[in-house]
């Protein structure tokens, strides 16, 4: 007959060798989770990241026009590509970039909703078919007398 408490030293050396594996196996899984769900080395999903502006427009089937002066272009990459553009050009040329650039387009409009020029543009009305985009609205706000700001953006849907 064993004798009372003889099972509870077997235990207290059983289990310190079962734990350890199960520790390491636990910090094991643990990490291949952390691994899989971080982004580390790839930029994030939705984040802004700055590009060529001849990039972003390309992106809209344009061009960048003669005497614009780029600003600011940027992507940005989740379910759907969307890119922005900035442009400052002289106020006389921008009709004229505008009819080039989408020949197939309405006539931008000018409205008190949108700034004083506005065009929206997508493949059913008059975008180029080598756009990326699905969809290209530009804004266009005159500065001065001389200078409109025109911004520009291309994207998926």
């Amino acid at each position: 007959m064993a004798e009372p408490g003889s099972g509870y030293t077997r235990w207290r050396l059983i289990l310190p060798v079962l734990a350890v594996p199960v520790l390491v196996l636990g910090f094991l899984i643990t990490g291949l989770f952390v691994w899989a769900l971080s982004d580390e080395g790839e930029p994030r999903a939705g984040a802004l990241t700055e590009v060529t502006c001849a990039e972003a427009l390309a992106f809209g089937g344009a061009s960048p026009p003669a005497k614009a002066h780029v600003g600011n272009c940027t992507r940005q990459q989740g379910i759907d590509t969307a890119y922005t553009a900035v442009l400052r050009m002289p106020r006389e040329d921008v009709r004229d970039w505008l009819r080039e650039t989408y020949p197939n387009a309405p006539e931008a409009r000018s409205d008190a909703s949108c700034g004083a020029l506005c065009l929206d543009v997508s493949h059913e009305d008059g975008l180029p078919a080598t756009a990326g985009a699905h969809v290209v609205q530009v804004r266009v706000e005159y500065e001065n007398a001389e200078t409109a700001r025109v911004r520009f953006s291309a994207f998926t849907m």
